[in-house]
């Protein structure tokens, strides 16, 4: 049964505990004093508690002892952790834990023995409250309790399958199994349910309830409100131009000459037959055609009009109704 430290197994451990960390947690007795602080965690090989490693710093310089999680107690608010039935006297008796040294089943015995001796708990009366409780013999097999107590913590897993979150109820796992008078173990038979008082949890000291609050979650999406085509189409229609022309014309003008009846020389009368004056006529025709230029240019292009929408909407929020029936509470709120 290896065990390993808590950040080794799950370097993620602390999203289980809403980003809490328990190492630092200040180690108390029932009756307020202080006995150390809380170094590391041990967790098994399937993720569940198994140990605090305290050290002990207050009351022996630079020793660290091991706390099974069945004597301790959390209060998360006051980020403490309470031990029950640890002594001087017996922090002194613990093994002391390096972190160096193999953590094995004889190293766990030794740790397990001085937490089910007698002297623990003081007189017989307490022993019968706390329940009667097994002692490990010379041949290192161990008889556990008949009467095991309520128990103070549970083990819950870190597996993906059972997340662990000691501050739920659902997160809490008991077994439930209680070992007969006549049960022995051996280092290849032990489980930690031989020690129910040692290891498991007793979820009256460990309840929690959680109050939820609706809020209101302002988002935006686009959507399409409509689409606008731009194109272009040809229109007809007639125009009219006036173009000047020339036309050329023959004009035949008889005049009687100032010598009219003049007689002339038999040498001067040519007479010819077919004899004909030629004269060229022209007249202008108008030319018609069209030439295409740019009229006008047309861009188009988007703007974005800004604009604030109030929207409102009921939510919900729960307040915790405390009934205590006049007697005395604390009440330790982290402001959110």
């Amino acid at each position: 049964m290896a065990l390993h430290k808590i950040s080794d197994f799950d370097p993620d451990y602390r999203s289980s505990f809403d980003d809490r960390d328990m190492k630092g947690y200040s180690v108390y007795s029932e009756s307020d004093e202080k006995i150390g602080t809380v170094n590391d965690i041990l967790v098994d090989e399937e993720g569940r508690f198994r140990y605090f490693i305290v050290d002990l710093g207050f009351w022996i310089f630079g020793k660290k002892v091991l706390l099974p999680v069945g004597r301790a107690r959390i209060d998360y608010n006051a980020e403490r952790l309470y031990t029950t039935g640890l002594t001087r006297e017996q922090a002194e008796d613990l093994p002391e834990y390096n972190e160096h040294d193999l953590v094995d089943y004889d190293y766990e015995e030794r740790v397990r023995g001085v937490y089910r001796s007698p002297s623990t708990y003081g007189t017989a009366g307490t022993m019968g409250a706390m329940g009667t409780m097994g002692a490990a013999t010379s041949t290192g097999m161990t008889t556990p309790a008949t009467d095991a107590v309520a128990p103070i913590e549970s083990s819950a897993s870190l597996d993906a399958t059972a997340p662990l979150d000691p501050t739920s109820s659902a997160g809490m796992r008991d077994t439930g199994y209680r070992a007969p008078a006549d049960t022995s173990y051996n280092r290849d038979t032990y489980r930690y349910d031989h020690d129910t008082d040692l290891f498991n949890v007793n979820e009256q000291n460990h309840q929690s309830l959680k109050l939820y609050e609706e809020r209101l979650i302002a988002n935006k999406r686009r959507v399409k409100t409509g689409e606008v085509t731009i194109g272009k189409h040809v229109e007809t229609e007639i125009e009219r131009v006036s173009v000047p022309v020339e036309k050329e014309r023959v004009v035949i003008e008889r005049v009687t000459p100032t010598d009219a009846g003049r007689p002339v020389a038999p040498g001067e009368v040519d007479f010819r037959e077919g004899e004909v004056a030629r004269m060229e006529v022209y007249e202008e025709t108008p030319e018609i055609r069209k030439e295409a230029f740019v009229r006008e240019e047309v861009k188009v292009k988007k703007v974005v009009d800004q604009q604030t929408v109030n929207a409102e909407e009921t939510i919900r929020r729960e307040e915790l109704d405390v009934n205590t029936g006049n007697l005395p509470i604390d009440e330790n709120r982290d402001r959110i």
